[in-house]
């Protein structure tokens, strides 16, 4: 059990389940439920989930069986989350394998409101392509905009993983009115690193989203996965995924964080109207040279 967590007058108390997954999705499914009705009875408002907790991260191989995991969204689990954020009413950020139409797939965060409703979706825009994440294979990106979903919560900036390491993505959330990011994630280390190797890229993988919400002046939410996954093929080491889900305020302090190696349902308190007062103290929209910024249209400046 994680620390009690103490409400302060115009906090948001929140919850991100980080879980390791089994080859089973309703098994999976079922663990990712059970640690929502755990954040819930602990006051939980609002609930983040990794990225695709259903399943194994099924990227680290090319297979086309694969594509019979993906469902349709509205479906089966936003119907599941549905009736659970309404029983709680409670807002829960999930993770699905989505298929839109034959051949054209998503890897799609869902945003279940209060009321059970599927207040939206949004589909990962950035798509990574390296030994273990072959995503693009499986994931087309997403063709809608970058605007925040609106919840009894708030307006929730949401991003999904491989979207965290571009400062593109969270400003915009950020200047289409986001009170928050969220970021669901599978992200973990090849065996072969060296254990230094091994913590440069998870304390990357923190500051580079605390960046996000200094530069933002936005609380922000990272949930990622833990336990290790082999190879299906057998060909590479496989991943161990790094777990150390976190909540962090605007100015980028952390204000809870999980273990490298085990299930946790982490809970912190965030206070989306104290970044009305930062920004008065650090104006960053105010300065940012609009009229200067032509160059970012560019793939590279040669």
């Amino acid at each position: 059990m994680t620390e009690p967590v103490v409400p302060r007058p115009g906090s948001l108390r929140v919850a991100l389940v980080q879980r390791s997954c089994g080859r089973d999705p309703a098994q999976n499914l079922n663990g990712q439920l059970g640690a929502i009705r755990e954040a819930a009875a602990d006051g939980a408002s609002l609930v983040l989930l990794q990225e695709l907790h259903n399943t194994t991260y099924f990227c680290q191989i090319e297979d086309p069986s694969r594509f019979d995991l993906a469902e349709p969204v509205p479906g089966p689990t936003t119907e599941v989350l549905g009736r659970l954020a309404a029983e709680f009413g409670i807002v829960i950020v999930g993770s699905v394998f989505e298929r839109r139409a034959a051949g054209l797939y998503h890897n799609t965060a869902v945003v279940l409101d209060r009321d059970g409703s599927l207040a939206g979706r949004y589909r990962k825009m950035h798509i990574p392509d390296d030994p273990g994440y072959y995503e693009k294979f499986y994931f087309t990106p997403g063709d809608g905009n970058w605007g925040p979903v609106d919840t009894g919560v708030g307006r929730l900036g949401v991003l999904v993983c491989w979207d965290q390491w571009y400062p593109e993505a969270a400003r915009l959330m950020a200047l289409a009115g986001a009170d928050m990011l969220l970021y669901p994630s599978a992200i973990g280390w090849d065996a072969r690193d060296s254990e230094a190797e091994r913590e440069r890229q998870r304390d990357a993988w923190i500051v580079a989203q605390r960046g996000h919400a200094v530069c933002n002046s936005l609380p922000l939410l990272a949930c990622n996965r833990v336990g290790e996954e082999p190879d299906p093929s057998g060909q590479g080491p496989g991943i161990r995924f790094w777990g150390s889900s976190f909540i962090c305020g605007p100015q980028g302090e952390l204000l809870a964080q999980a273990a490298t190696d085990r299930n946790q349902v982490l809970l912190g308190e965030i206070e989306p109207g104290r970044s009305e007062h930062i920004r008065r103290m650090w104006p960053f929209l105010r300065d940012r040279r609009i009229d200067s910024y032509g160059d970012l249209l560019r793939r590279f400046r040669d």
